[in-house]
């Protein structure tokens, strides 16, 4: 393949809502293809859902690209935020450290433990919805439900306080750049928030309250000791990151994708049991959340996936929409049906050592402010065609622009 010849990532979609038809060209004709990065650097697409998931949980496949070889995603002097070195602290994210990173936390956000948090999470959609409803309709769900509800619950969760939010939102804007900010914004948004969560974490230890955060700074194990200030830090940075970027936009994603074809969201204001599957199915069929569709990975030995064999150096993109939508893996899989009995083994939380944490307070989140809204707002609509909707560009983390409703 000549370098004119490897196509341009990520590709450009019909729609908000619609994945890019190149992804399911790939799946079925070359699952393992080369893209060219907005950084120049060509990396390389895995769509079939079994490549992916091996790529995800298999130890061989690296997440930490800062080192030599490795593909930059961002057009920043340092690659991007999976490429940046992480100098001065522990890095959470690979081999004996992570694990033990995973044991520590690994008990304190299970489904049992997070279920707890159900009424304050209740409390708060209720709160805001009763604010949106006071300002009359059209609303802007993005902005009265989808961001401000995951931070007010991650910040509860740490101690931190919710009007800090346009901070977080602007920090993770900045540091998880493509194409948007100069590397000079993206270090400053990393010695800013750095310092935050230093702060919070110093405040927290002193003085415990009832908190997530407060525990952890509090956690021992016989065999794994306590978590150090650098691991807090990462910690409760992934936290506020994940709080702000992925359940905030998860949120207008859903909306939009139920009500762009109201028989879903029909269906669960007929039969509440719906809620769960419906939430797995948005999960799984979305294809907007992340801009380049996985975390990526970078691999030191040759590799084979399927029937052709990678060569070491090589940094490999999951693409998690496309392997989400892979017939081998789901009957029918273009077709939304909460219903569907293996719905929950979408990739859209990782997979392996690399599972997302978060994901029962993730999922509980999404089935609050679906079961709120079809409870309290049943005529809920879009106000503009779903074709209108547009993508947020320029990050990592996608999403969609401002979703407004109707009621």
């Amino acid at each position: 393949m000549t370098a004119d010849a490897i196509p341009e990532f990520p590709f450009d979609r019909p729609t908000a809502l619609e994945p890019p038809p190149q992804l399911a060209e790939l799946r079925d004709k070359c699952p393992v293809a080369h893209v060219r990065l907005p950084s120049g650097d060509v990396a390389t697409l895995v769509t079939r859902y079994e490549d992916a998931r091996t790529v995800m949980a298999d130890p061989r496949f690296s997440r930490n690209l800062a080192r030599e070889g490795a593909a930059r995603l961002s057009t920043t002097e340092d690659g991007g935020l999976f490429s940046r070195r992480r100098e001065g602290t522990t890095d959470i994210n690979e081999g004996a450290g992570h694990m033990r990173w995973r044991r520590l936390l690994s008990r304190w956000f299970t489904a049992r433990k997070m279920e707890v948090w159900r009424p304050r999470v209740q409390a708060m959609a209720d709160d805001l919805l009763d604010a949106m409803l006071a300002k009359g309709s059209p609303g802007n769900l993005s902005a009265g439900l989808g961001l401000p509800l995951p931070v007010r619950v991650i910040c509860a969760l740490v101690g931190a306080p919710s009007e800090d939010q346009d901070k977080f939102a602007h920090w993770s804007r900045t540091m998880l750049t493509l194409t948007r900010y100069t590397q000079e914004e993206v270090d400053r948004a990393h010695r800013e928030f750095t310092a935050y969560v230093s702060d919070l974490v110093d405040r927290n230890r002193a003085d415990p309250g009832d908190d997530l955060l407060s525990e952890l700074t509090q956690i021992s194990d016989a065999e794994d000791g306590r978590l150090s200030q650098a691991e807090l830090i990462a910690t409760v940075r992934g936290l506020l990151l994940a709080g702000h970027e992925t359940t905030s936009n998860m949120i207008a994603i859903m909306a939009a994708m139920l009500l762009s074809d109201r028989r879903r969201f029909e269906a669960v204001i007929d039969d509440p049991d719906l809620i769960p599957g419906t939430v797995e199915e948005v999960l799984r069929m979305d294809s907007t959340l992340s801009a380049i569709g996985g975390v990526p990975r970078f691999i030191t030995e040759d590799v084979a996936l399927g029937e052709v064999t990678v060569p070491a150096g090589t940094t490999l993109i999951p693409n998690v929409p496309s392997a989400n939508r892979d017939p081998d893996k789901f009957d029918d899989p273009d077709l939304f049906d909460p219903r569907r009995p293996n719905g929950s083994q979408h990739l859209t939380f990782g997979a392996g050592r690399h599972y997302c944490l978060g994901q029962p307070l993730a999922r509980l989140e999404l089935q609050v402010v679906l079961g709120t809204l079809a409870r309290r707002l049943p005529q809920l609509r879009l106000r503009d065609s779903a074709d209108s909707l547009r993508l947020r560009t320029g990050g990592m983390s996608g999403g969609l622009q401002d979703v407004w409703v109707t009621w």
